[in-house]
């Protein structure tokens, strides 16, 4: 969807009842010579699962254009008024592509990869959130709800609270929060967990994130928890505050998707990919952004490594890598893209025939309804993260089967095989050997044991879209009781 709005449209009186904070605005806009605004809705399950509740509710969104240095007055766009906060080229660099994608990205996935820690980025990482703060607090109604999303954003909930007590304030982390032993890491870590107790309620994909986070407040405050309740006295001695910490796992908009997946032409597209292929007895299908916790390496080679077994061949199989472009500028992610290509071109150079490539790869993005087509001609889901807060393209795949065929591989360290076992195969993607044998089974299950997973899958991919996800989180963190004293 695109609009144009020539006027700035100034904030409502007295504020608005719902203010969303997140680190990009749900488009992405120009501003012309005039001053006025061009805006391209943006993809993204976020946009997704907030629009109709801001529609509702007439809300206001805070974020970032995505561009350096674009500065505008807030502005409506469809239906909710977007609400730009300006980042200078040093501080995308230092606070987006450094502390948080080179210092909290890595150490929240496990130390995949090694973080880095630097003062300088933390500096502006603080100053960045005060910014997202102050604008969000200049947009809210007396009273009203803000609801802040992800790592990039942890310490706006206290300094919201801070500027404004009389709010309601929910976070929601999208990504996995570390065990305790490795967040100790980080040099700033009682300030960020100061920052997220500004809140009332903490939503985490998974229940274990939730619980490493309690246990870090144990170890690292004076607060007292008793299950997933923090109380949080005030510093001024006035009465305590209850924070709860649970898990929301978020999901999709599965019936859109399934919508999607049943149109004709999604359908033809589907049979024209598989005809493109050569049409292969099996077709396994990997769509990951570019991004070394999603196990991609592991996945390519225990498929080259059946290839050499002889337990696959390439006149039978093929496997379609998506792999979309991400934090490009990053040196972690362009190391990662050389590994990757190499690979890719050792297992083709050495098991491609004429006519049947080994692995096709493909680096760059689709709309939905190309992805769409690439499910429903996959015979196998690959998804072997080595950690993943949730892992939405699994219950894309999901969504898209109505035929009730396929088989999902999926990793079991991501918050979708909490929610969805036992309908998919899990893995250790470590386990190479273990992959391989999985990967087998995958290709050759039986069409009736394909249709008594899937239909299980289904039920609960349908049943739980990304719509029950954010009123099941604002009907829980309006219910939630206001400020008590002790006992």
């Amino acid at each position: 969807m695109t609009g144009k709005d020539s006027s700035s449209s100034h904030p409502r009186e007295g504020g608005y009842d719902l203010v969303v904070v997140a680190n990009r605005l749900p488009v992405d806009f120009t501003v012309d010579a005039d001053g006025g605004v061009d805006w391209q809705r943006s993809p993204g399950g976020l946009v997704t699962a907030l629009e109709p509740v801001m529609r509702e509710a007439e809300g206001a969104w805070v974020g970032w254009s995505g561009a350096p240095d674009l500065e505008h007055e807030p502005f409506e766009a469809d239906g909710m008024l977007l609400v730009p906060v300006t980042l200078g080229q040093d501080e995308i660099e230092r606070y987006y592509e450094g502390f948080s994608n080179d210092t909290l990205w890595p150490l929240y996935h496990d130390v995949i990869s090694p973080p880095t820690y630097h003062r300088q980025w933390w500096d502006a990482y603080r100053r960045v959130n005060r910014r997202f703060a102050e604008a969000a607090a200049e947009q809210a109604a007396e009273g009203a709800v803000v609801w802040v999303h992800d790592y990039q954003l942890q310490l706006v909930p206290k300094m919201l609270r801070d500027l404004r007590p009389d709010l309601r304030i929910g976070f929601f982390d999208h990504i996995p929060f570390p065990a305790v032993e490795l967040f100790q890491q980080l040099p700033w870590r009682t300030q960020i967990v100061e920052g997220l107790l500004g809140a009332d309620l903490i939503g985490f994909q998974r229940g274990g994130d939730a619980s490493n986070f309690v246990r870090s407040v144990r170890r690292l405050t004076k607060h007292t928890t008793r299950g997933p309740i923090i109380t949080v006295a005030d510093e001024d001695g006035g009465p305590a505050r209850h924070v709860r910490a649970a898990a929301f796992p978020i999901s999709i908009d599965s019936h859109h998707f399934d919508a999607l997946a049943r149109e004709p032409e999604v359908q033809a597209r589907a049979k024209e990919i598989r005809a493109d292929l050569g049409n292969p007895g099996i077709m396994m299908l990997g769509v990951d952004r570019l991004d070394y916790t999603k196990g991609i390496r592991h996945r390519i080679k225990a498929y080259g490594e059946l290839l050499q077994d002889g337990r696959l061949d390439v006149e039978r199989a093929t496997l379609v890598q998506v792999a979309s472009p991400s934090r490009e500028n990053v040196g972690a992610y362009q190391e990662l893209r050389e590994h990757v290509e190499v690979l890719v071109g050792r297992i083709n150079g050495e098991f491609g025939e004429l006519g049947h490539s080994a692995i096709h790869y493909l680096h760059h993005s689709y709309p939905p309804a190309e992805m769409a087509a690439l499910y429903l001609a996959a015979d196998v889901m690959l998804v072997t993260s080595l950690r993943d807060g949730m892992n939405l393209v699994a219950k894309e795949y999901i969504a898209a089967r109505s035929d009730e065929q396929g088989v999902l591989v999926l990793s079991e360290f991501t918050g979708a095989a909490d929610e969805l076992a036992p309908g998919p195969l899990l893995v250790n993607p470590h386990d190479i050997d273990g992959m391989k044998d999985t990967i087998v089974a995958a290709a050759n299950m039986p069409p009736k044991e394909q249709r008594r997973r899937m239909r299980r899958l289904r039920r609960k991919v349908m049943a739980d879209d990304v719509a029950k996800w954010s009123q099941t989180f604002l009907g829980v963190l309006t219910a939630m009781p206001p400020r008590t004293s002790h006992g």
